[in-house]
């Protein structure tokens, strides 16, 4: 036996419950994975609140651990590999297909919040072994989308600067590896600690977005007018305005998450008159998760983890990620 976390009302922290359930066994391409730690993302908060969420639903789409069982015709794992799931089960290499959102972890499909998860083989990726568990845990949805969002829908060079909005998951990465890639970094958040920690991670500027509302204009003046090359957008309809006026022109506005809400008005021309290039990011393929692991090899960058909980107290967890107070990644150890 073992047991997992379902979501069965949508009510948050308050709709997670822990059942017991057999440990399923594989079949034809399947791994059985003894889930190590998993890590949550801000879809995640959204999910357990969305009254159209089919339920009862095993949250979390970011997990590692072990391979424990492999069915018949696995060949690209075996027994005792440490993997992570990927994010987008069917979404091995190529571009975005409207059918991959079906196999979306945590969501369309079951998650990793269990002792132990049943993955199509196709659907897991090695991880490097520097990493601990809970480390790569924090890889699969934050770090593969970063990853997307300046390495493959964009190519950062040397010397190019980048506005970052927050410091929860995905802006921490994107601190890190835009450092790693040698390029400048400006940091918004409404802390001065959090501020203060992302320069001694390497930021370069930094902008209170709560005592400087205007921040765009903060941010046009850091670039002498220019604006930067790429904006990592997670703010959403409260931000997207302010990140185009912030980048300059022929630059590139990755929108990433939604934090600030959906709905806006935005003025089309300034897109148009700055031929600005608007992403829309939704994790990556596994290609792109086996491209960054490589990066990951040679740079050695170590995921910041906020906070650790154990398994048994995974809804606060979930609810101290809606207080909205973490720098970094929040994860659950699930096994030892």
């Amino acid at each position: 036996m073992m047991k997992r976390y379902e979501l069965t009302t949508p009510e948050g922290a308050n709709g997670l419950k822990l059942h017991e359930v057999d440990i399923p066994q594989p079949g034809y391409g399947q791994v059985l994975v003894k889930v190590k730690a998993v890590s949550l993302n801000y879809r995640d908060l959204l999910i357990s609140q969305n009254p159209s969420q089919k339920m009862p639903l095993v949250p979390l789409s970011d997990g590692a651990g072990e391979v424990v069982e492999v069915g018949s015709g696995v060949t690209r794992v075996k027994s005792g590999d440490r993997v992570a799931g990927i994010f987008f089960q069917h979404w091995i290499d190529g571009a975005m297909r409207a059918d991959y959102h079906a196999s979306a972890m945590g969501g369309s499909i079951d998650g990793m919040l269990s002792e132990y998860v049943l993955l199509n083989a196709e659907g897991v990726t090695k991880f490097p072994d520097y990493l601990s568990d809970e480390e790569a845990a924090t890889l699969p949805c934050a770090a593969v989308t970063l990853w997307n969002a300046l390495f493959e829908q964009s190519k950062l060079l040397p010397g190019e600067t980048v506005l970052i909005l927050g410091t929860g998951g995905v802006s921490v990465f994107a601190v890190q590896f835009a450092k790693a890639a040698g390029a400048k970094v400006i940091l918004t958040s409404s802390s001065d600690e959090k501020l203060e920690r992302g320069r001694a991670m390497g930021a370069d500027m930094t902008v209170n977005y709560k005592t400087t509302p205007d921040w765009e204009k903060t941010v046009w003046t850091l670039t002498e007018k220019r604006g930067v090359d790429h904006v990592v957008e997670v703010g959403g309809a409260g931000t997207l305005e302010k990140s185009l006026k912030s980048v300059r022109v022929g630059g590139t506005v990755s929108l990433i998450g939604v934090l600030t809400g959906f709905e806006t008005q935005i003025d089309p021309s300034i897109i148009l008159m700055k031929s600005i290039r608007v992403n829309g990011i939704y994790v990556g393929s596994r290609a792109m998760f086996e491209r960054m692991n490589t990066a990951l090899l040679v740079t050695k960058i170590k995921p910041i983890i906020d906070r650790v909980f154990d398994f048994g107290d995974a809804p606060e967890a979930l609810r101290y990620l809606q207080s909205a107070g973490h720098f970094g990644k929040i994860v659950v150890r699930v096994g030892s």
